[in-house]
C-alpha cells in the first residue's frame, strides 16, 4: 500500500534528515496535523505518542515519487529503528488519518509513533511539548541528529525506574 508519510521532526523541510532522505524523492510536501497524539522531546529528535484527545502534532504530509517509494519506505524504517513485530522498536509505523492544513481533508498516511515501551516511559517521565510543534526544540533547525546509523538504541528515552 503506497501512502504518504507524515513527518514531524528531523525529516521536515529544513532539517538534516530531510535532505539526507527526502530531497528530490518527493512529489509534494504539505503542512498537516496528526490528531489524538502528543509530542515528547528527545535529544535531537521528537516522539509522537498516541493519546485520544491529545492536542495533536504538527508536521508535513510527504508524498514520495512512485519510483522512490519502496526504497524510501525501507530507509525510513531503518532510520526510525522500526522492525515489524519487534516490541523493542523505538518507533512503529502505523496508518493514521492526518488533516491536511490547506483544506482540512483527512488523508491516510504512514506515521512513525513511539513504540509501546518508549511511549510508556515517556508518559511516565518524558518532557511533553505543548502545542505539538517540534521546531526550536532539542537541536536547532537544520542540525538534527540522524538516527539508525550507529546511534545506540533507546538514546534519549527516559529509562525505566
Amino acid at each position: 500500500m503506497t501512502l504518504p508519510f507524515f513527518v514531524y521532526g528531523t525529516l521536515r523541510p529544513g532539517e538534516v534528515n530531510h535532505d539526507l532522505f527526502l530531497r528530490g524523492r518527493t512529489l509534494s510536501e504539505e503542512p498537516g496535523r496528526l490528531a489524538d497524539a502528543v509530542l515528547y522531546d528527545g535529544p535531537g529528535y521528537p516522539y509522537a505518542v498516541e493519546e485520544p484527545g491529545g492536542g495533536g502534532v504538527s508536521g508535513e504530509l510527504v508524498t514520495a515519487r512512485p519510483e522512490s517509494y519502496g526504497a524510501l519506505l525501507a530507509e525510513l524504517d531503518r532510520l526510525e529503528e522500526y522492525v515489524p513485530g519487534d516490541p523493542r522498536s523505538l518507533y512503529v509505523r502505523v496508518e493514521r488519518k492526518v488533516l491536511r492544513e490547506a483544506d482540512g481533508v483527512a488523508v491516510r498516511a504512514w506515521v512513525y509513533v513511539a513504540g509501546a515501551g518508549v511511549a510508556a516511559r515517556l508518559r511516565d517521565a518524558g518532557r511533553r511539548i505543548e502545542g505539538g510543534e517540534w521546531w526550536g526544540r532539542g537541536a536547532p533547525r537544520g542540525q538534527g541528529v540522524p538516527r539508525g546509523r550507529g546511534v545506540p538504541r533507546g538514546r534519549g528515552v527516559p529509562r525505566e525506574r
